[in-house]
């Protein structure tokens, strides 16, 4: 089950569909309204704790498109993901975490749907979070 659409932490919307794309701003591992987890990976944040927040931030993704097209039924192909990663100093395995991303996408829209992606590391993001995913997805409605 889904949890519910996120709601915009300042002056954007969550999702702009432009034609056939959805556009989705970048989701954050909040979760009852609350980040989920605060911190840079590799510092005060393990690697797995870092896929854990990624899972959160593309359940958030997932509920923000269902709630802008009625039903996930209507994606059709998932475009772009972009994965911002918070880390300190050594840390490396961007790609690793990011996949929590990319293999819960295509466990829900199946491989055939899979997209391309971008994995940045990064300082810090939005209210010191670890993780933030943009997601693109193509839709029919």
């Amino acid at each position: 089950m889904l949890p519910n659409a996120p709601q915009p932490l300042g002056a954007y919307v969550e999702t702009v569909q432009a034609g056939s794309l959805l556009f989705l701003s970048g989701m954050l591992p909040v979760k009852d309204g609350k980040l989920q987890f605060v911190g840079r990976l590799g510092k005060e944040i393990a690697e797995s704790a870092g896929q854990d927040a990624l899972r959160t931030a593309t359940l958030n993704a997932l509920s923000a498109a269902k709630a802008h097209v009625g039903s996930l039924d209507h994606v059709t192909r998932v475009v772009s993901v972009k994965v911002y990663l918070a880390t300190e100093g050594e840390f490396y395995n961007q790609p690793i975490v990011a996949d929590a991303a990319s293999e819960l996408l295509r466990d829900v829209f199946g491989e055939d749907k899979m997209s391309v992606r971008s994995v940045l590391g990064v300082t810090a993001l939005p209210l010191g979070a670890p993780v933030m995913l943009e997601v693109t997805f193509e839709v029919n409605l």
